[in-house]
């Protein structure tokens, strides 16, 4: 059952495990100052404190408006208990997989459960749990701050950077360096990924620039480029490497995956997500890179 509560008593100690969005609080804003705010925020009662686990957008929005009072569910008088509860329901759109990666790790490092624990509470596998834990473990704390502080983002992060830092020549300081220097800039998807294949493959005169915030420059530079010596544009150069990497690591595994050393239950696990989402796409690609061979050979 909700009730009211006041909205300074609330205690917000999670507040950081949850993705700032301006852009939808902006929106929120709005439909709170006409309707008010409509649905519970929700929280856990720990000793004699009520600590908010869902809903710090519209604990922000409130607080812009001065609301004293807002609607607050309970999760129950224990944290992990509350925790677990709200990654239960988070098939919805109400945690991103970072913010379940972050509650996960809480539950591991914080409240001593193990990866089978929290993988039978949340009636997922184990490599379910598994692969949010080592997001999270991939991520420097400035790299988290920016990424949940909503000043880089976390599209660009997942499917941009997490490729580079496959690379061996990617250390996680050149990443978290990116990261600094890009954070808070209002960039676009698009012009993150062209400054970080600019930072991470183009020349130290680049990288410097970026690294200094002087980051329109280089942009500039990247969509003017003709072309290079070898006769290719920026974007051939990208896809040509990415083809070569494509060759390469479809040769590794197709000879490391008859290796009589795979033999773990967790590689089993994660190996079968991994592989049921390569073979989704494999159809596709095949087609895609028929065509790409067919028209090359036409040129």
């Amino acid at each position: 059952m909700a009730r009211e509560v006041e909205l300074l008593s609330l205690d917000l100690r999670y507040e950081g495990f949850r993705l700032k969005q301006p852009g939808l609080e902006v929106k929120l804003l709005s439909s709170i100052l006409q309707r008010g705010v409509e649905e519970p925020l929700e929280g856990v009662e720990v000793e004699g404190c009520s600590v908010l686990l869902n809903g710090f957008k519209r604990h922000r929005c409130a607080r812009k408006l001065c609301l004293a009072t807002v609607p607050y569910a309970s999760l129950g008088q224990d944290e992990a208990v509350g925790i677990l509860s709200l990654l239960r329901t988070s098939n919805n759109p109400t945690l991103s997989i970072l913010e379940q990666a972050a509650f996960i790790d809480e539950l591991k490092n914080a409240r001593q459960m193990n990866v089978a624990q929290i993988a039978a509470e949340l009636s997922r596998s184990k490599a379910w749990v598994s692969v949010r834990l080592g997001l999270l473990a991939q991520m420097s704390v400035k790299v988290r701050q920016q990424l949940f502080a909503g000043a880089f983002p976390v599209y660009s992060y997942m499917y941009t950077l997490r490729q580079f830092m496959r690379l061996k020549e990617v250390s996680a300081e050149q990443v978290e360096e990116f990261v600094g220097a890009c954070g808070g800039k209002g960039l676009s998807v698009r012009e993150v990924e062209q400054l970080a294949h600019g930072f991470f493959r183009g020349p130290e005169s680049l990288r410097q620039e970026i690294r200094k915030g002087n980051l329109a420059l280089p942009l500039e530079q990247m969509r003017q480029t003709p072309e290079n010596s070898e006769g290719c544009g920026e974007f051939e150069r990208v896809l040509l490497n990415d083809l070569e990497l494509t060759q390469k690591y479809m040769r590794r595994v197709m000879g490391k995956s008859l290796d009589t050393r795979l033999q773990s239950r967790a590689f089993h696990a994660q190996s079968h997500l991994l592989t049921g989402g390569i073979l989704s796409l494999a159809q596709a690609f095949s087609h895609t890179m028929r065509q790409l061979h067919d028209r090359n050979g036409q040129a």
